[in-house]
């Protein structure tokens, strides 16, 4: 067994024994006690030796495959009372070669059902708890709540029960596509959930241990040298140019300037020396996105700088945006950043600029060759790797502030509503914030491109409606709306008049007056006519949107790449005026790897195409949420950067990905939608993980070869 997992199986036996210490035994099977008292339902069970690896007896069940097969095990007469406890939990063994999901459920006397759901993994053996009336994390300002040390977390329903009157304890599978076995033991109930003084004075998770955490600030300069060490052996992946471009390729036209070309039937970036090149970037390239709320938490920490403490500089007044589904507010309140703390720890009063050395010596060595999206602008003059610019033409506000343009509702608005093109005053804050950020770019030859804004709300292609969300908006606006007018004007143009229109729809319309002037709402059942003209006018939205940027972009900076709006939803006729348009188009793909079946939208376009943003987290180091996309481990969620970036590499319209992100989010949270995802290249402590950098420079170093052949 390697050391480092022989590490973490001791450290979760401490805390094992830890929890255990507080802790009431409801039932073990080791001794067979409480057999008789099981209810079944689709389910067959015995006690068995010979299957559990230490020799223990442990609880066979055998689930048949139907719409809910369970084991319950009741109180009894009397119900359990477990005032005290916050948790109850259970060992798990998967002796098969599938993973099983399964649903623990605790149900009080009044019939209240709590519920977590939970996946063990092929001929895995594990222990997890569900968490029982713990407030909600978003209560508490945070996306994934704080971890038990020893226990796998249940995704609980938070459903609040009456722990003085407990009936029972269920495990149950839902609709199992065929029979599935579990072997189960040591059913206790423990202390819980605890947000007290869970931080500790590194901005780490205070109870827990783990390999690679930093036990004292005092082990930082042994780090520091031993990482400088490192860097200095293997600086740069082989056969690159200084743009991170393929050297042992085929050369093509040097223009001075990155651009995109197809070759050999594939498309590719070409750096300004003319060297294939695919873009493996990282995002958030920065040292202030470690802020997180302290201010009504300040019992969460085991310390913050008093006033007059060196590190009390890393505090600020958080005016970010309003949280989005938190119920607390983050948009003011005191912040601390325990990442950029910890760089000052590490590098000194003047940390900045050996941090940024660091980082692009880092990147270099690790295979990235582009820095990503709303990373820290003064790396970009550094000339040591290529950059992308971030422009925003919605300016950063209080939420109460008046949006700054016209929008539509798509009816997918994550964020915001959808910017409404047809105004003139996008296409002024446009032309402001492109000039600021193109002007002094124009001429560099490190810079890749602009991304202009992020995720908007195009629809989606779940159903009908959503694809026409953007037409059905601007069908319900009225005649103030630049949209809702260029509708009208469309539909008159087409039609001529009223009667026609309302032939062809099966409408009631009195003019085209009526029609602008008050909302109208299509009805849930549309005609093919209608559909029709809805997606012609979504489309027509789209290409003003894409050209507007294009044409502004390009006025101030012909040189470089517009490289799209980076879709995380997105429909057909979107994809296809991005195209049109466009030099790149990008997506934002949250998945485990980018399948080809899965993107069919893809097939009607041929143009070269960017992942803006992917990740994947663990659980393994003391974080407590995966992010969108959860893998084991860090040996897991090492595999699986290296098997995305692989099916990017394999897809010929693909010409690279953006990891998202550099550091750790924070422990507790970030200001806004208060997410807290384990998904960094380094921790709070600026601290590498050591598998996932292998990981990353062994596929960064095929990846060439891989392409072209």
């Amino acid at each position: 067994m390697p050391k480092s997992k022989l590490a973490i199986l001791l450290l979760g036996s401490v805390a094992l024994l830890i929890a255990e210490e507080k802790s009431r035994l409801l039932f073990s099977f080791e001794h067979g006690e409480g057999l008789s008292q099981l209810q079944l339902a689709g389910v067959r069970v015995f006690r068995s030796q010979g299957e559990a690896p230490d020799g223990r007896y442990q609880l066979v069940v055998n689930f048949r495959r139907e719409g809910e097969p369970r084991l319950t095990l009741p109180s009894g007469v009397k119900p359990w009372d477990w005032r005290g406890f916050g948790a109850v939990t259970l060992h798990v063994r998967n002796p098969q070669e599938e993973a099983v999901a399964f649903t623990i459920e605790v149900k009080d006397a009044a019939g209240v059902q709590a519920r977590g759901t939970a996946t063990i993994q092929p001929r895995a053996a594990m222990a997890f708890a569900l968490p029982l009336n713990a407030p909600d994390p978003l209560e508490m300002g945070m996306r994934g709540e704080p971890a038990i040390p020893g226990f796998r977390l249940a995704a609980a329903d938070r459903r609040k029960i009456d722990l003085s009157r407990v009936a029972s304890v269920s495990i149950f599978l839902s609709k199992p596509e065929k029979p599935r076995r579990l072997l189960l033991d040591n059913v206790r109930l423990i202390p819980g959930v605890s947000y007290g003084r869970i931080v500790d004075r590194l901005g780490q998770f205070a109870l827990d241990n783990w390999p690679g955490k930093m036990q004292s600030e005092d082990e930082f300069p042994k780090r520091r040298a031993a990482e400088e060490a490192e860097l200095a052996k293997s600086p740069a992946l082989p056969d690159r140019d200084q743009y991170g471009g393929w050297t042992a390729g085929p050369k093509l036209e040097s223009t001075g300037f990155f651009r995109a070309a197809k070759h050999n039937g594939r498309w590719w970036l070409v750096t300004p020396e003319g060297h294939l090149f695919l873009s493996f970037g990282v995002n958030s390239l920065n040292a202030t996105e470690g802020d997180t709320v302290t201010a009504g938490r300040e019992s969460t920490f085991q310390w913050l700088p008093p006033k007059g403490d060196p590190l009390a500089s890393h505090f600020r007044v958080n005016r970010e945006w309003e949280a989005l589904g938190l119920k607390i507010k983050h948009h003011l309140g005191l912040a601390f950043n325990f990442y950029s703390a910890n760089l000052q720890r590490k590098y000194g009063k003047d940390w900045f600029e050996p941090w940024a050395q660091t980082t692009l010596a880092r990147l270099r060595a690790w295979g990235f060759n582009t820095i990503g999206n709303w990373s820290e602008p003064r790396l970009y003059g550094a000339k040591k790797a290529p950059y992308v610019v971030t422009i925003d033409t919605w300016p950063a506000a209080s939420p109460d502030a008046k949006a700054p343009y016209a929008v539509v509702a798509s009816g997918n608005d994550y964020w915001r509503k959808m910017t409404d093109p047809l105004d003139p005053a996008f296409a002024a804050a446009l032309d402001v914030a492109v000039r600021a950020e193109a002007l002094p770019r124009r001429d560099d030859p490190w810079c890749l491109g602009y991304f202009v804004d992020n995720e908007l709300s195009w629809g989606t292609m779940r159903d009908e409606r959503s694809r026409l969300g953007l037409a059905l908006g601007a069908l319900e606006l009225g005649a103030g709306s630049p949209a809702k007018r260029a509708f009208v004007d469309r539909l008159k143009s087409q039609y001529g008049e009223i009667s026609i229109l309302n032939d062809a729809w099966g409408a009631k319309l009195s003019s085209w007056q009526a029609l602008l002037n008050t909302p109208y709402k299509p009805p849930e059942k549309m005609n093919d006519a209608m559909k029709e003209d809805l997606r012609g006018f979504v489309k027509e939205f789209a290409l003003r949107y894409f050209r507007t940027v294009r044409d502004t972009l390009k006025k101030h900076d012909p040189n470089h790449l517009y490289l799209g709006a980076r879709f995380a939803w997105y429909t057909t006729e979107a994809v296809e005026a991005c195209g049109e348009t466009c030099d790149l188009v990008t997506f934002n793909i949250y998945r485990p790897r980018v399948v080809r079946s899965e993107w069919k939208v893809l097939d009607s376009i041929d143009e070269p195409v960017l992942i803006g943003e992917f990740h994947m987290g663990a659980l393994d180091r003391g974080m407590f949420h995966t992010g969108l996309v959860a893998s084991e481990d860090q040996a897991d969620r090492s595999r699986m950067y290296q098997e995305y970036v692989r099916s990017v590499v394999d897809h010929p319209l693909i010409v690279g990905c953006h990891y998202f992100k550099y550091a750790d989010e924070p422990l507790t949270g970030r200001p806004g939608d208060g997410e807290n995802y384990s998904i960094g290249l380094v921790t709070v402590t600026d601290t590498p993980y050591p598998e996932f950098i292998e990981a990353a420079k062994a596929v960064h170093a095929e990846a060439y070869k891989r392409r072209a052949h």
